[in-house]
């Protein structure tokens, strides 16, 4: 019982007396050392980045804790933290997203604003500065479980915040430099200074790095293991971004993350712009501002410099890719891309799912999850040989929140495709079928009403807003485990429109459940980084793609896809009324069930 106290970090994690060296039982660091008993410094870690532009490379400003043994010869690794929170945020507007939609060439509006009115915008958004913070940084979760078992404990701000100079940039590039360097301090490549100008030299660390932390601090490990940095051995991200394209955009459409409507890479970076000085960095968010694209949408070379899959090539760190399959702000398709291209390029990685949303599974008061992070690092950091990197890939908690199963990987293994086809009577509740609409052409219509939540017009009887295509009760549980898609045949009666489909569970007593939703903009049909514009009246094929997941439908539950236009919660609003008509003969609505096709036939057919 003590033991999993301490793992749980709910007693204090200290061995009888003071420890020269790390121990391992059963490939697991133990609690040897004396968190209390350290040494802490404070140094500001120079980076090859002028990204405020005062002529002078950016200072990343970073702390250091370690056991005091390191100063009698012991050398360890370093587990280090990196965010842009830690000096707090500032308090700043979203965007409007009660707006219209882009048209291309439409007389009167829709020209992309300049810098200047985009700079004076931004002096009016940054208010209540917070400023750097003058307490010593700690991870109050983690940092003395970590220096209990002989791993040194390093944090730093991101560029632009706190006490660090330069500038943040949501993800740019200099933000990736700044939080490299401090690996390549550890690691001798780079020089560091005191707060008297004195060099600081990093000679108790072996050099090796793990990198962990939640949201934007476990987004920085993905961007700086993605330069292929030498040191950094493995990185543990949690509810982390992969592409910031896919953090505020879907396929050309301007989208929000969960509970925070209107938000952008501008608006992050007002937020975190804490340093002292309070004008050097407007010009450079105003740019960010200009340059992410509210109007299009597109994916262009700005998005395309914040996209890290692209490089899963340069990785070297093994991944532990921790999600929670409920997250709605950093949403599951991140670590799903992630994940699948590090497994292409033959990095190590693992990944681990919970049921909970934007949230670190420590939370959760796991015990596995402990011993998890401490056997990934013991053996990546300190070369034990435990084994982890042998074991089953995937670790995913099941609907009733205590199962937690080991599977070979993810998604399922044996998940394909299953095709099901919408039949008529969609405003009311249509039919979804293994077999397509016969004819030339059955079209059924919707019009957009965006003051609408999307919840509220899956639950509606019948329904001019949405259209809604149901299976039978499910005989036996189906798993869903991956990327649903739908294939739309489909035409507008404006120019514009948003496009939003949802698959949901639908339970005997009639209560429903968004299981995942995805969007689109037609205009970007061909690609996400090209506007063509609409022609009303003509029909088009449109993908959309759903968030992946993995989840269960009940026996007795009835699966159902749903359309509708504007999603209220994710989507821009524009006025209520453009028409979407869909031909269900060209339409399909692609599932990734484990079993494939046969596993629903047998619940559903």
């Amino acid at each position: 019982m003590l033991a999993a106290l301490v793992t749980l970090g709910l007693t204090p994690a200290v061995a009888e007396g003071a420890a020269e060296g790390p121990v391992f039982v059963g490939g697991e660091a133990q609690p040897v050392f004396d968190p209390k008993d350290v040494v802490r410094e404070s140094v500001w870690v120079r980076a090859p980045v002028d990204s405020d532009r005062d002529g002078h490379d950016d200072e990343v400003y970073t702390e250091v804790v370690r056991q005091k043994a390191t100063d009698r010869g012991l050398k360890v690794p370093v587990v280090f933290f990196n965010s842009p929170y830690f000096s707090g945020g500032n308090d700043v507007a979203n965007h409007d997203v009660d707006v219209e939609l882009y048209v291309p060439n439409r007389r009167g509006g829709y020209d992309k604003r300049d810098g200047s009115l985009l700079k004076a915008q931004a002096d009016e958004r940054i208010a209540a500065a917070v400023g750097p913070n003058p307490a010593p940084i700690r991870s109050g979760r983690y940092e003395d479980y970590f220096l209990a078992r002989g791993f040194a404990m390093v944090y730093a701000e991101s560029l632009g915040t706190g006490k660090s100079s330069g500038c943040p940039t949501s993800g740019g590039e200099n933000e990736t430099i700044g939080s490299r360097s401090v690996v390549d301090w550890l690691n001798g490549r780079a020089t560091a200074r005191d707060a008297a100008g004195a060099p600081v030299v990093a000679g108790w660390t072996t050099g090796k790095v793990g990198m962990m932390g939640v949201s934007y601090n476990g987004t920085l490990p993905n961007a700086v293991a993605a330069t292929g940095v030498e040191g950094l051995e493995a990185i543990v991200p949690i509810a982390a971004i992969s592409s910031w394209y896919d953090y505020y955009r879907a396929d050309g459409a301007v989208v929000a993350p969960g509970t925070f409507q209107g938000e952008d890479l501008d608006v992050l970076a007002e937020y975190v712009y804490t340093r002292e000085d309070r004008e050097i960095c407007k010009p450079v968010i105003a740019e960010v501002a200009a340059r992410q694209d509210r109007v299009t949408g597109d994916y262009s070379e700005f998005w395309d410099e914040r996209n890290y899959v692209k490089d899963a090539s340069k990785v070297r760190a093994a991944v532990l890719a921790v999600h929670g399959l409920s997250d709605w702000n950093v949403k599951v398709k991140h670590v799903a891309q992630w994940y699948d291209a590090l497994r292409r390029h033959g990095v190590e990685h693992k990944i681990w799912l919970h049921q909970s949303g934007h949230t670190d599974p420590d939370t959760l008061r796991s015990v596995e999850w402990r011993r998890t992070i401490n056997r990934w690092f013991s053996h990546y950091l300190y070369g034990v040989d435990n084994g982890i990197e042998r074991e089953p890939k995937a670790t995913i908690q099941r609907e009733d929140r205590t199962t937690w199963v080991d599977e070979a990987d993810w998604p399922a293994p044996g998940t394909s495709k299953a095709r099901v086809y919408p039949w008529a009577g969609g405003t009311a509740k249509g039919a979804l079928r293994f077999e397509s609409v016969p004819g030339n052409a059955v079209v059924e219509s919707l019009r957009d009403d965006s003051s609408k939540l999307a919840e509220d017009l899956v639950d509606l009887p019948s329904s001019g807003n949405r259209l809604s295509y149901t299976t039978r009760p499910t005989t036996v549980p189906v798993r869903f485990s991956g990327t649903a898609r739908v294939d739309l045949a489909i035409s507008f009666d404006r120019p514009a429109a948003n496009v939003t489909a949802l698959l949901v569970d639908r339970a005997p007593d009639g209560t429903s459940h968004v299981i995942t939703r995805g969007w689109t903009d037609p205009q970007n049909r061909v690609s996400p980084s090209l506007t063509k514009p609409v022609e009303p009246g003509k029909r088009y094929r449109v993908e959309v793609e759903l968030e992946p997941n993995d989840y269960v439908v009940p026996s007795g539950h009835r699966v159902e896809f749903v359309l509708i236009s504007s999603d209220y919660d994710y989507t821009l609003r524009p006025e209520p009324g453009a028409g979407l008509s869909v031909d269900l003969t060209r339409t399909v609505v692609q599932l990734p069930v484990v079993g494939g096709l046969a596993a629903l036939r047998r619940s559903v057919g």
